[in-house]
């Protein structure tokens, strides 16, 4: 069994993803920024780690001792169209939702390089492959963690290092209603948001993401990108399918403001 450090692990996905994998035997190192909020977890570990703040990460790391395998969870979201988003807004989701990750990853790499063997499992969206309206920062993170990821497997393959990505789509976790929200009540952009609201569609829960991200580290050859469950297979694969010579919308995005309907593309 593996001793796997999970972040983000306070609830959601990532407290989810935690109760999963000491289910099935292995040691888990719960993190998150209030190590109160672990409490209950069957787990052999809960720390204090925020992946904004370096000396939280370097002490949780050390006090955790070998790590075969981090699950980088941590993130948020916002909704607000990219015209008046707070710049200040993007930059959070870029520290937590990206720089987070790596910052964490840069702890735990050396010694799993020196070792010859670790896990690096990347907790993303299908919105690292697509973007959504209302959602442009926190897809424009998952890009960029998508590819950090998969330059990480091209750097670390040679020393034994597995990197995967989980891409779910739409989680029951209740991320999306605590995410901060910035349109007024007259806000132009207001159609686009019920518009994302049936977008939603076909949700999965945390313990399905779960099953998928403890899948994945056991699997002895896990494929780079991980979608979870039949909409985002769909969804990535009619991504992929479509011309690149225009915008992406997927099913349901409805009339834009002041335009005809787009037409459905998957």
């Amino acid at each position: 069994m593996s001793s796997v450090l999970v972040t983000g692990a306070s609830r959601g996905i990532g407290r989810a993803v935690a109760a999963e994998l000491a289910a099935r035997g292995h040691r888990v190192i719960a993190t998150a920024r209030d190590p109160e909020t672990l409490a209950g977890l069957p787990v052999d570990q809960r720390l204090r780690l925020d992946v904004t703040d370096q000396d939280t990460v370097d002490l949780a790391v050390r006090r955790a001792g070998e790590i075969d395998v981090l699950i980088s969870n941590a993130g948020a979201t916002v909704r607000a169209p990219l015209e008046s988003v707070p710049p200040a807004e993007v930059e959070r989701l870029f520290r937590l939702n990206t720089l987070g990750a790596l910052r964490v990853t840069q702890a735990v790499l050396p010694a799993m390089r020196r070792r010859g063997a670790g896990r690096l499992v990347f907790v993303s969206s299908v919105q690292g492959r697509l973007v959504l309206p209302l959602t442009g920062p926190y897809a424009a993170s998952k890009w960029a963690l998508e590819a950090l990821a998969e330059t990480l497997a091209l750097e670390t393959a040679g020393f034994g290092v597995r990197v995967s990505i989980v891409q779910p789509g739409a989680v029951s976790s209740g991320g999306a209603e605590r995410a901060k929200v910035f349109l007024a009540e007259d806000d132009p952009y207001l159609p686009l948001q019920e518009a994302l609201a049936g977008l939603r569609g076909e949700t999965v829960t945390p313990q399905d993401v779960a099953a998928a991200v403890a899948r994945t580290v056991e699997e002895p050859d896990p494929p780079l990108r991980v979608p979870v469950g039949p909409p985002a297979e769909r969804l990535l694969r009619a991504r992929k399918q479509a011309p690149e010579d225009r915008p992406f919308h997927p099913a349901g995005t409805g009339r834009q403001p002041g335009g005809a309907a787009d037409p459905p593309k998957c």
